[in-house]
């Protein structure tokens, strides 16, 4: 087969269909882009889609507060971190020096009365604030002239909420108060379809819908896939069926172990699942087994060799995957979360490159 541009490759991946090689596509921290500028590696004002040439480009042009206009403003810092409060009403404390996930300190909701009072009423579509068109429209012109799959980007109904109560808060919530839950869920799904609706309208679709939405922890789920049926499941259904309605794939990031949950996400619609995370207990071989026939898989690849330069490691890990995986031609080449700054510049190429070679066709 001839060599497809981005944007045929991954369109056919994501519906099994033959490809010259796996796509691929990749999340990098920061601190890890900033790491290799510094040493000369990477232009400053490189684009790391373009410079590494992957396969993919998303924008994520929605805010989501529940005031989407605040500046995060500081409570406090030290010398390692800084205390922020937020617009969703959260203080979150957060590294100074590399990237992590936010310590949840303190909530203004944290039950059903304080949702319906202080966030319920604000979560109206408020298009002109919620919405950057620019940086769509650039993303959407940019991939079209360099034949890359564009995918409009953002968080889904659990990613929404438990950044204005706390996972704590959350899934006390699922066992406690389901229909607040409910509420919740309802009302975010209503929010992202009506900007959704109103942004492709306006500025054309994308080719490809990307939720990131990170349902598990290490070894477990957040909840049961009795709650996710009963709680989450239906507004994932209802933005899936809006994007199928309109010829879009939907590809779900969610990290952690979320695999008793992925029947019910393959029911509810997804055409790709992403991370797929090995240190949390995700085996890529064991899914794909179950599933590599239904979805795409995007990831699994464990970062853990590339974190540690180990390219022996590194090689092993795609020997072992990348040839059985491909079968279906639905793998997109993907560490299972995203790249440390720990990791030299050399080391991803070498991952990268070693990942295509394994995966030509």
């Amino acid at each position: 087969m001839s060599e497809l541009s981005s944007r045929e490759r991954i369109s056919r991946q994501l519906r099994h269909q033959c490809v010259d090689r796996i796509g691929v596509y990749e999340s990098f921290w920061q601190y890890t882009l900033r790491h290799w500028q510094q040493q000369g590696k990477l232009p400053a004002d490189a684009n790391a889609v373009e410079h590494f040439g992957l396969d993919i480009i998303l924008c994520g042009p929605f805010n989501m507060k529940l005031d989407p206009l605040a500046q995060d403003r500081i409570v406090s810092e030290d010398e390692e971190t800084v205390t922020l409060l937020d617009g969703n009403g959260a203080t979150l404390r957060r590294h100074k020096k590399h990237d992590s996930t936010p310590e949840h300190i303190d909530f203004s909701i944290r039950e059903r009365a304080q949702w319906l009072e202080l966030a319920k009423p604000r979560l109206n579509a408020e298009a002109d604030k919620r919405l950057n068109v620019t940086a769509y429209r650039d993303a959407r012109r940019l991939a079209a002239e360099q034949g890359r799959f564009f995918c409009w980007a953002g968080v889904n109904v659990f990613e929404l909420m438990h950044p204005i109560c706390g996972h704590q808060n959350l899934l006390l919530g699922m066992a406690l108060d389901p229909d607040w839950i409910l509420d919740m869920a309802e009302t975010y799904s209503g929010l992202i379809l009506q900007l959704q609706q109103e942004l492709f309208a306006a500025e054309g679709q994308p080719d490809g819908i990307w939720y990131w939405e990170d349902m598990g922890f290490k070894g477990r789920p957040f909840m049961s896939p009795e709650m996710y049926r009963q709680l989450i499941m239906p507004a994932h259904k209802k933005t899936i069926d809006f994007a199928h309605s309109l010829g879009l794939p939907v590809i779900m990031h969610s990290c952690g172990f979320v695999e008793p949950l992925l029947p019910d996400m393959v029911a509810a619609g997804i055409d790709a699942l992403q991370a797929i995370e090995v240190k949390a207990g995700m085996d890529l071989l064991r899914i794909y087994q179950q599933f590599g026939e239904k979805i795409a898989l995007i990831g699994g690849l464990d970062v853990r060799p590339v974190a540690n330069n180990d390219l022996t490691g590194i090689k092993r890990e795609l020997e072992c995957k990348v040839p059985f995986v491909k079968q279906h031609n639905g793998f997109i080449l993907h560490s299972d979360h995203s790249i440390p700054e720990s990791t030299e510049y050399e080391t991803y190429l070498y991952f990268r490159d070693t990942g295509l070679k394994l995966g030509t066709y």
